[in-house]
């Protein structure tokens, strides 16, 4: 067998396990979601399918999965668009404006990052509790931009240091301001870099179990990580059926979002690169 060959078979093997590793929880989920009785594997009964969990999942009131639905989509939607927003102009600051302790920001912004959640959220709640905000977007929203603003400063800080400076000295040439030079020149292109951040920050704050556990008490503002975990405790037992079922229709706009915009990130840089 030639080298080639060999090169060829190990990377379809890999393929074909990267594929498998990825997809088996989802299909098991999927599986599970669909059948009467989730326990058909260990139990001495046949698979019959049925789509009563989904249609249950989405109209019992008492499970309120589309008030948790609604809140992560709505404090998932708004922590991007304020974080993307906040690490869009520090990232370029950081990346054009010379000043003294410039080289020390990102390591302090990676530094401050690494502190574990379980460090913080007892305070966080305390200061929450003393504000009056549990329970409530803002509870919330606020400590998701804290911590996911990092994340999103660090992609946009290498994708703006590869961005020539060239453009901005031309803007300052024909009168432009910084601001001006920023809205007008750099976000446009650093528009797949800029989304790209979005997105993930809206999987992590959608995803995000412990500060939602800690900070809201009911369906007002309960994401749905929570919402599911706590079926358990609503129906006195595990309803598999119903976890897998929310759980499915849960990843489905993600799923949607990123391969919306993976194309849409794909398409720009592919055009800048033509363009360049």
């Amino acid at each position: 067998m030639s080298e080639r060959s060999v090169k060829r078979l190990l990377l379809a093997l890999g393929i074909i396990f990267m594929l498998v590793f990825c997809l088996t929880p989802f299909i098991y989920m999927i599986v599970v979601s669909v059948s009467e009785n989730p326990s058909f594997l260990s139990d001495s009964v046949d698979f019959a399918a049925t789509f009563s969990n989904y249609r249950d999942v989405l109209t019992v009131k008492s499970l309120r999965f589309l008030d948790y639905l609604r809140n992560s989509i709505i404090i998932g939607g708004i922590v991007a668009l304020v974080t993307g927003a906040i690490a869009a102009l520090s990232a370029y600051a950081v990346s054009r404006i010379e000043f003294k302790g410039r080289v020390w920001v990102p390591l302090a912004v990676l530094a401050f990052s690494m502190f574990p959640q379980i460090s913080v959220v007892g305070y966080l709640y305390k200061i929450m509790r003393a504000a009056g905000l549990i329970n409530t977007y803002p509870a919330l929203i606020l400590p998701y931009i804290a911590w996911t603003v990092p994340l999103a400063f660090w992609i946009l800080l290498s994708y703006m240091m590869q961005i020539p400076r060239d453009f901005d000295d031309a803007a300052f040439v024909d009168g432009a301001g910084r601001f001006a030079v920023f809205r007008r020149i750099i976000v446009p292109i650093a528009i797949p870099g800029i989304v790209s951040a979005m997105l993930l920050v809206f999987i992590a704050a959608f995803n995000e179990f412990l500060f939602a556990l800690m900070l809201t008490s009911d369906h007002g503002a309960r994401t749905i990580p929570i919402g599911i975990a706590l079926f358990e405790g609503l129906h006195g037992e595990v309803p598999w059926g119903y976890i897998m079922a929310a759980s499915a229709i849960a990843t489905l706009p993600l799923v949607l979002m990123s391969l919306y915009f993976q194309k849409f990130v794909i398409q720009d840089v592919t055009r800048g690169a033509l363009k360049g």
